[in-house]
């Protein structure tokens, strides 16, 4: 999104969005922001008439018990204010943190819930950024607002009093006051406008920074940092990350002197005029020595109130564009269906199919998939196979449902999937992908996706399928063991072969009727592949499975092999049938038995 574009929600819209986000959250941070600005509204009027007060009573020539009485009664009202107030600022802060969190929540489920096609485009890409920034700590818009909303409820409630308080005097002060404040409001928000058309460039340095950070931090790639001595590398682009960010600092410095240099001289001119007004009506309109301290105060404070109204109108402005930001996430289009696609018929068994299939990736300028049309029977063991970069992975994406073609369909018995609610359809894949991730969970908990109603003896099947059960009661605590240690400092690592082989028993555990392995051997030893291949049978009985492979080799035991090339099926049969066709794949795979035999990998 570029910072010249108008927002989508309005200042007014995203202060009424927040509202009933805090109102669903427990309604505390709105209450808080109430009382804290009438507390503090009330505390400043205290503070202003204490003076003026104790003079008028000078002036009555009142006894020394009543002067006391009414030092004491603002006194006693100001401490009571002053405890108040404190009360209500320590403890504002876990109410406003409650709503951070509820709205965290809220693009959490964002990130993990969206359509995959969503998270491969950039402006999503860079709404995604925008959103976790409006979030990340306790100075962003999510939290800052409530600040700002408290201090504007404060600056307006004082105005309002004070100016009730100014209407006996010369409205020229009035006029004065308020055009200065609006001059200098106009350069302070200049500057603003400034920083936040740059603000794509500050963010750039944000990122570079957090990615550099968290690559320099990563438990993974220490072993890369210390054997190839990457920490002056990576120390070197942070300073010069950093250096360029120092740079753009004093730019955003330099315009902000420039307006406080302006504000202070608007302040002067502005005071000057006010009090040469007061000590003239003093002097000739004969005002009294109490009402001269108490307009005196009211003129500073009342100065006070409007350029606070003016710079927290300027600060919501600026906290409603990156709330608005953080809304346009949360509001992208999902092309898929969800709740609203129908529900998946109770079918005895599945038939896959693509019918005329193309896919281009976002802001590619050829297909990576063009015309496929392939079907796959119910029970079927299908190999897919062919060099890296064919399309195998992006082939495999469509048949799951992650990507929507952008020709052609994929039919569910046919049924376009498009049709259906996403998510169901996604319940009858058990996949294993050459990308994956783990979480610092127990190993059970990882294998079952879930902390409550875990079948340990369907674990115990599906560990040994994998061919993990060896590993596993090496473990301290076995199946209740934490993987990882950026949670727990007592978990463990695991190889990449043995993480391929838990992916693996995770996805047997699934139990979908559909079993995805996308290069499932590729981090396995020969001795682990081979066993993998020797109980493929048992982990695909009664599925429909899909082995994606660049290993030739590795599919000899599938019913079909379909053979991938430039984006689309150049070959299809058996493997006996395959290389009595003399084609690509029996070419290939001579090439990859010639490299196997003599110990090396294609």
């Amino acid at each position: 999104m570029n910072n010249k574009e108008k927002p989508k929600y309005n200042t007014l819209q995203n202060v009424w969005w927040m509202l009933q986000v805090a109102w669903k959250a427990g309604k505390r941070a709105i209450f808080f922001c109430i009382i804290s600005a009438a507390l503090e509204v009330a505390y400043n009027l205290a503070q202003l008439y204490i003076a003026p007060r104790v003079l008028l009573r000078i002036e009555q020539r009142a006894s020394i018990g009543t002067l006391l009485s009414t030092i004491g009664l603002f006194t006693v009202a100001i401490f009571i204010l002053r405890g108040l107030m404190h009360y209500f600022t320590q403890n504002s802060l876990f109410p406003r943190v409650d709503v951070r969190s509820a709205i965290i929540s809220k693009v959490t489920f964002k990130s993990n819930m969206t359509s995959y096609s969503n998270t491969l485009k950039e402006d999503f890409q860079k709404l995604r950024d925008k959103a976790y920034q409006a979030t990340n700590d306790n100075e962003q818009a999510t939290e800052e607002i409530w600040q700002t909303l408290t201090e504007l409820l404060t600056n307006i409630g004082g105005l309002i009093i004070y100016l009730s308080i100014l209407s006996k005097i010369d409205p020229v002060i009035l006029l004065v006051i308020i055009v200065t404040c609006l001059a200098g409001f106009v350069v302070s928000r200049y500057t603003n406008n400034w920083r936040y058309e740059h603000r794509d460039e500050e963010e750039k340095y944000y990122l570079k920074k957090s990615y550099i950070r968290r690559k320099a931090e990563s438990v993974e790639l220490a072993k890369d940092i210390r054997i190839f001595g990457l920490q002056n590398w990576l120390n070197d682009l942070l300073d010069k990350v950093h250096d360029a960010y120092l740079a753009y600092a004093f730019r955003c410095e330099k315009a902000e002197v420039f307006a406080e240099v302006v504000e202070a001289v608007l302040t002067l001119a502005r005071n000057g005029i006010a009090y040469f007004y007061l000590i003239k009506m003093t002097l000739n309109e004969g005002l009294s020595v109490s009402e001269f301290v108490l307009y005196f105060a009211a003129v500073t404070t009342f100065t006070t109130w409007v350029m606070g109204v003016l710079k927290d109108l300027s600060k919501l402005h600026k906290h409603g564009m990156d709330i608005s930001r953080l809304r346009e996430y949360l509001d992208y289009p999902e092309p898929f269906k969800f709740e609203d696609g129908e529900k998946i018929p109770e079918y005895e068994e599945f038939e896959l199919q693509l019918s005329g299939v193309s896919f281009r990736y976002p802001g590619a300028s050829e297909d990576t998939i063009h015309d496929v049309s392939l079907t796959i029977r119910p029970g079927e063991k299908l190999a897919i196979v062919g060099l890296n970069g064919a399309g195998k992975t992006t082939l495999v994406k469509l048949l799951c449902g992650l990507l929507d073609p952008t020709e052609g369909c994929v039919l569910l018995n046919g049924r376009d999937i498009r049709d259906f609610n996403r998510r169901e359809y996604y319940r009858l894949f058990s996949a294993v992908f050459q990308e994956f991730s783990i979480v610092d969970v127990t190993v059970a908990e990882e294998i079952a996706q879930t902390k409550e109603n875990i079948d340990y003896e369907k674990i115990k099947k599906c560990i040994d399928l994998a061919g993990l059960t060896s590993n596993i009661e090496k473990l301290p605590k076995g199946l209740e063991t934490h993987i990882g240690r950026e949670v727990y400092l007592d978990g463990v690592l695991f190889s990449g072969g043995e993480t391929q082989r838990l992916m693996l028993a995770r996805a047997l555990y699934k139990d979908g009727p559909i079993l995805l392995l996308d290069e499932p051997t590729a981090a396995l030893d020969p001795i682990a592949e081979n066993d993998m291949y020797m109980k493929y049978g048992e982990m695909s009985e009664g599925k429909t499975s899909l082995f994606i492979s660049h290993r030739l080799a590795s599919t000899r035991f599938c019913d079909r092999i379909i053979f991938v090339a430039d984006g689309g099926i150049k070959e299809e049969g058996t493997h006996e049938s395959l290389m009595n066709l003399g084609g690509e794949y029996a070419q290939l795979f001579e090439v990859q038995s010639r490299y196997y035999q003599e110990g090396k990998e294609f």
